[in-house]
């Protein structure tokens, strides 16, 4: 799963939650509550997941960008064989 696809999902989650809760306060179901709560930590922890793998995706893309081509044999390696 991409990060897009983890944050896409963490805010679902966030949104699912903020309902349920809600309605745990109309109906005074202190279950639907607790529920909702959690519904809204797994969706920012998602969210925080996919920022994550993100972050790690650049990185990755600006070393790649950095370092030689490593699959080309160097003058070195070409003399040697």
């Amino acid at each position: 799963m991409s990060g897009r696809d983890d944050k896409t999902e963490g805010k679902m989650d966030e949104a699912k939650g903020k309902l349920k809760e809600g309605w745990g306060n109309l109906t005074g179901d202190e279950s639907t509550q607790a529920e909702g709560r959690s519904d809204q930590a797994k969706g920012k922890g998602k969210q925080a997941v996919g920022g994550a793998k993100d972050a790690l995706d650049d990185a990755v893309d600006g070393a790649k960008k950095l370092l030689p081509d490593m699959d080309k044999k160097t003058d070195l390696d070409r003399r040697n064989t």
